[in-house]
């Protein structure tokens, strides 16, 4: 494959967490072609994934989770967008059938999507398999296989990294509302989170607490239940993902939920600790000892981990997420 200029376009829907999985394929495609223009489509949250990256040149961003009858219409303005500009390949992360056929639209020579069937053997340029059960970051990068040779594993990103100060631990316990919103309950209540807060401040632990707005009912709780002199409170106090990722690396531990946070941790290579339930944790952190899920025990149900594959939503009695404060602490402290 020849690394001349190229004028490339990525589209990947779908939260922070999902753009930063995403970051090892701009990575090695910017490293094929060193001198190309990427541009990012993706939506509206999840714009701030510039400011952990410079590889991405520019963004057309849609609205295709806010109001579902606008869907279409926000697809059919992206389309718009990409008339008006000469791109020389585009790479689609969409598992939808639809994709295809968008693809095709673009009237771009060179297309890259998923193959899902038929469809997307003819329109494609070349239809990619899905691979649902490997780490998503992996996933993403087998649609550039065509493209690259180069492989990069896990994401990365641009901040200043300082070293981390000894004894420290970052809990960031929220989840996204929006999966609450939906019925997707990803993480231990705020009475646990609590309990940990001030269970590894009795162990001698420096805790530093942060968060979002997404972050602020579980981060009152804990204020409002823990003495104050236990923690640092930097809820609020990071105003992008930059800042947040620089808080991140200065601390020894950072735990956190199955959140766009972790993913965070995984590319400055901080030990990090990860709540999870109904979620499969082998698809969404890499196998490698620094980043540690935390499990349930005693958890017996059938269909774990069902979220996505099995169901759309949590189930009632949350079994996978029975997890003890004292349980969390000792796998923190041991």
């Amino acid at each position: 494959m020849s690394n001349e200029v190229k004028d490339i376009l990525l589209i990947n829907f779908g939260g922070i967490g999902d753009e930063i999985l995403f970051l090892p394929t701009v990575i090695s495609l910017k490293k094929q072609f060193p001198d190309s223009k990427i541009t990012l489509a993706l939506e509206n949250r999840s714009k701030g994934i510039t400011s952990l990256t410079d590889l991405i040149d520019e963004v057309l961003t849609v609205d295709i989770k806010s109001n579902k009858y606008k869907k279409y219409t926000e697809l059919l303005k992206l389309l718009f967008k990409i008339w008006t500009k000469k791109f020389d390949i585009v790479v689609s992360s969409g598992g939808n059938k639809f994709i295809s056929i968008f693809l095709f639209l673009t009237f771009i020579k060179q297309r890259y999507g998923y193959d899902t069937g038929i469809l997307s053997k003819i329109l494609l340029t070349k239809a990619i398999p899905l691979n649902k059960n490997q780490y998503a970051a992996t996933m993403y990068h087998d649609l550039i296989r065509e493209l690259t040779t180069i492989n990069t594993d896990l994401p990365q990103i641009n901040i200043q990294k300082t070293v981390p100060k000894p004894n420290t631990v970052l809990i960031h316990p929220g989840v996204s509302q929006m999966s609450v919103k939906n019925g997707m309950i990803k993480t231990v209540s705020a009475k646990v989170w609590a309990e940990v807060t001030e269970k590894l401040a009795d162990k001698g632990k420096k805790v530093i607490l942060a968060g979002g707005p997404d972050d602020k009912e579980v981060i009152e709780y804990i204020t409002n239940n823990v003495p104050h002199d236990k923690f640092v409170n930097m809820y609020g106090k990071t105003k992008n993902l930059k800042e947040l990722a620089e808080l991140i690396s200065r601390n020894e531990i950072f735990i956190c939920s199955d959140s766009a946070p972790l993913h965070i941790g995984v590319a400055l290579g901080v030990r990090t600790y990860v709540i999870f339930g109904s979620t499969d944790d082998k698809k969404l952190i890499p196998d490698n000892e620094l980043i540690i899920p935390i499990k349930a025990q005693d958890c017996n149900c059938p269909l774990r981990p069902c979220l996505w594959e099995k169901r759309k939503t949590t189930c009632e009695t949350l079994d996978c997420l029975q997890i003890s404060s004292d349980y969390i602490v000792n796998i923190l402290c041991n």
